[in-house]
């Protein structure tokens, strides 16, 4: 079991924690020393692993644009380096891209230095094999490595340099020209104009050695170039800001698409030639309709807070099938990995948040490859006269929506989370008017048909913090706050335990 040290990196799938100092309350713990242990645990691991010796493994190594990759960069390459690995230094790229370099560069094992979306003074690691990213257990048993003191034989490694993101951009280019199969065939994208925003991260890659090759013009693209200190906007699909900001420079350019990535690249969002963004639902929908092409009757994999017009999308439009399971893009991957095991066809596992994995590229959760696909869609319906928003027109979204984070307040919060989740299902199963999702495998979720509150709420047990959040959607003006006075009347017995303060209630 790990002790709280070592415990406090794990993020899940990934190590993670602070490592710029001087932000108040948040003292530098991601130190070289750390850091250093942390890379000859995993040296160790992907031996035991691969079945080989340390000093025979192969392991890429690259960073996203924040300030600390460099210090963190150099710790991971020096503890690997004296415990005899040949080292393969990628510099900056994207979380996929690293993946990738397990295969295309022949690699045991890659090292992603990223934290993702979160603020400028976190980093972290990420680790792959040729198999794909490592699951929580992995995380755990690597840490515990360190926490016994575990440590690599001292040997003399290999050290050199491939700009890998080169060959990452040409796959990339090579599926467009190969799928749009365009009249000129090596510039697919001629006279499209695509804006692209990397919010400084290290999505910039996409607009210049990508798009721009193609054909496409690029004019309006903003935020390239990579900066750690994210001056301009948090690089995050999810924010409203990153979004509006690309929303606006797309309607400003009159481009045909405006994309927008969050730091490494594993994640996206996009917005169409009228300015409507396409994220969350919507963007699940337009993923849904691309992977479902050469699957019919396929099933897509979401988390848990998918609105039911994306249900009646999925199965009613397309003719797809729809898999609600727990939020988590790890989750939600696992998922499809373990349907299609069993013989159930599931070429996509998407997340809400715009982790976005498909079948055919690993299932791997890459942004670039998703908004690939999208080009390449948008190419074809381009050449029939018709567009993306055409195509998921026939989407059905929610009048109001609403999230609401209730924090729980006891030590032991994970029983008593389960506790209030337990209650409040037995309730609205005894309730007139209160129907519980038969398909849904994460929390509660209820809906209601009354005239004044035609809606649903999701109530859920975050997986690591003290929160219970709350999804709400209504197709009814006023409808959120209708069903969110039904759910604060029920809760409001758990008032000494829950924190109901962000509860909107007069």
């Amino acid at each position: 079991m790990l002790d709280n040290y070592w415990k406090q990196f794990k993020s899940g799938t990934d190590i993670r924690g602070v490592a710029v100092d001087g932000v108040e309350g948040q003292p530098l713990n991601l130190t070289d020393e750390a850091i250093e242990k942390m890379a000859s645990a995993f040296a160790l691991w992907l031996a035991e692993k691969r079945g080989k010796d340390v000093a025979k493994l192969k392991i890429s190594v690259g960073h996203d644009s924040r300030i600390s990759a460099g210090r963190i960069s150099a710790a991971v390459i020096r503890s690997l380096y004296a415990a005899g690995v040949n080292v393969i230094e990628c510099g900056l790229a994207s979380t996929p891209a690293m993946f990738m370099s397990t295969l295309g560069l022949e690699c045991d094992g890659a090292v992603q230095i990223t934290a993702s979306h979160h603020p400028f003074n976190r980093n972290g690691l990420k680790f792959f094999t040729p198999d794909g990213g490592l699951g929580g257990d992995d995380i755990t048993a690597i840490l515990e490595k360190c926490q016994n003191g575990d440590v690599c034989a001292p040997a003399e490694g290999k050290h050199e340099w491939v700009d890998f993101m080169a060959q990452y951009a040409a796959d990339l280019r090579e599926l467009i020209k190969k799928e749009a199969n365009a009249g000129d065939f090596e510039h697919p994208l001629a006279g499209f104009k695509i804006v692209v925003d990397a919010g400084n991260g290290a999505g910039g890659f996409y607009a210049r050695d990508v798009l721009a090759p193609l054909g496409a013009d690029i004019t309006g693209s903003q935020f390239l170039e990579p900066d750690g200190n994210f001056p301009n906007h948090i690089p995050n699909p999810e924010a409203p800001e990153a979004m509006e900001a690309v929303r606006s420079a797309a309607v400003r350019n009159n481009a045909d698409l405006g994309i927008i990535f969050d730091t490494d690249v594993d994640r996206a969002g996009c917005v169409d030639s009228r300015g409507t963004e396409i994220n969350r639902n919507r963007l699940v929908a337009l993923a849904s309709a691309i992977a479902l092409e050469n699957c019919p009757g396929g099933t897509i994999v979401t988390d848990s807070i998918t609105s039911d017009g994306l249900k009646e999308f999925i199965e009613g439009v397309l003719g797809g099938k729809h898999f609600r399971y727990k939020r988590g893009y790890r989750n939600v991957i696992d998922k499809a990995v373990e349907l299609n095991a069993q013989g159930i066809q599931c070429p996509l596992a998407i997340e809400t948040s715009g982790h976005a994995a498909l079948k055919e590229n690993y299932f791997l959760d890459d942004g670039a490859y998703l908004i690939t696909k999208i080009i390449i869609k948008m190419i074809k319906l381009k050449n029939v006269g018709s567009s993306l928003d055409e195509l998921t027109a026939p989407l059905r979204e929610p009048l109001e929506a609403k999230e609401i984070r209730i924090k729980i307040l006891p030590e032991d919060f994970a029983a008593e989370g389960k506790k209030v989740i337990d209650e409040l299902t037995a309730f609205a199963e005894q309730t007139e008017g209160w129907n519980v999702a038969p398909d849904n495998r994460e929390g509660i979720r209820v809906s209601f048909d009354d005239f004044w509150a035609k809606g649903w709420f999701l109530l859920r047990l975050s997986v690591h913090d003290p929160i219970l959040p709350v999804n709400i959607e209504s197709d009814t003006r006023g409808g959120v706050e209708i069903i969110e006075h039904k759910l604060c009347d029920f809760l409001s017995r758990y008032s000494d335990t829950l924190d109901l303060s962000p509860f909107n209630i007069t």
